[in-house]
């Protein structure tokens, strides 16, 4: 009996690496008005960022229903398979809580275990890449969960956003409230901190915040996994990447922040996550 990871789409996992690594992703809404787009699915991140200019009044967001993950669980569990499925931050999100609902909902007998990472983004990817990993190598649905919970005490991710904007308006800029009005021309280096958004420190200009995410890594080396995500500026990502290869022997991904973490940090954003070695 193999184990099937299923994640949501706020881990901004490439359609490629989900595939390779035989992840199920259950898409977030996004909505324009009156009109609802699966994360995506039906919305691609390049045609996102194009519309978020010019949306008036801008996107909002809102979790998977529990119908969602229940179309997602039951063919999965009816075709023998065992699940572990790996969620955004509840503290973030209404996600992690739509999935307990269909697991209550489930037989109580069903093998699916539902997890909290108390991340989100490219946190959550690496989480859920570490957990798929053990699940392709026959781990059984106890080694991966604990795989995930091994995972999540040495995932680090931060991110450097242009513009508090787009937090302040989705609501979700948790403790870094403090940084709005002491801002002014400085770039807001953010982490995620006990499952909520949390103020990591401010740089004076860009590139300095992006220098100041190089050296942060620098730290938490020997890294086990690393990737890079931007909302617009993939040059701009792919330097950093160069950058930061020098701490880990594995390729650092480069991806596109999907539409719904795309609708909480706007454009000019970009995030760092990275897996710590084992023996660091």
């Amino acid at each position: 009996m193999s184990v099937r990871i299923v994640t949501d789409s706020t881990s901004d996992l490439t359609e490629e690496t989900a595939k390779t690594l035989g992840i199920t992703v259950v898409p977030l809404n996004v909505h324009f008005g009156t009109e609802v787009r699966l994360d995506g699915v039906d919305l691609k991140a390049t045609d996102f960022y194009q519309l978020l200019p010019t949306a008036n009044p801008l996107p909002t967001t809102s979790q998977p229903s529990v119908g969602a993950f229940l179309e997602t669980y039951k063919p999965l569990l009816e075709s023998g398979e065992e699940i572990v499925s790996i969620h955004v931050s509840s503290k973030a999100s209404g996600t992690y809580n739509s999935a307990i609902q269909a697991q209550q909902e489930l037989d109580s007998s069903a093998p699916l275990v539902v997890i909290d990472t108390y991340m989100v983004s490219i946190g959550l990817g690496l989480v859920a890449k570490q957990a798929a990993k053990t699940a392709n190598a026959g781990g059984s649905i106890e080694q991966v969960t604990e795989s995930v919970k091994q995972a999540m005490k040495r995932v680090h991710f931060f991110g450097l956003l242009d513009t508090l904007e787009y937090l302040v308006k989705g609501g979700r800029i948790g403790k870094a409230a403090g940084f709005i009005g002491s801002l002014l021309n400085l770039k807001p280096l953010l982490t995620m901190r006990d499952g909520e958004v949390a103020p990591l420190e401010r740089a004076r200009s860009r590139s300095k915040g992006i220098s100041r995410m190089v050296e942060l890594a620098s730290q938490l080396a020997p890294i086990e996994d690393l990737g890079v995500l931007y909302s617009t500026t993939p040059d701009e990502a792919n330097a950093l990447a160069e950058r930061l290869s020098a701490f880990t022997t594995s390729q650092v991904s480069v991806g596109q922040i999907g539409p719904v973490v795309g609708t909480h940090v706007g454009p000019g954003a970009l995030a760092v996550g990275l897996l710590q070695s084992e023996n660091h």
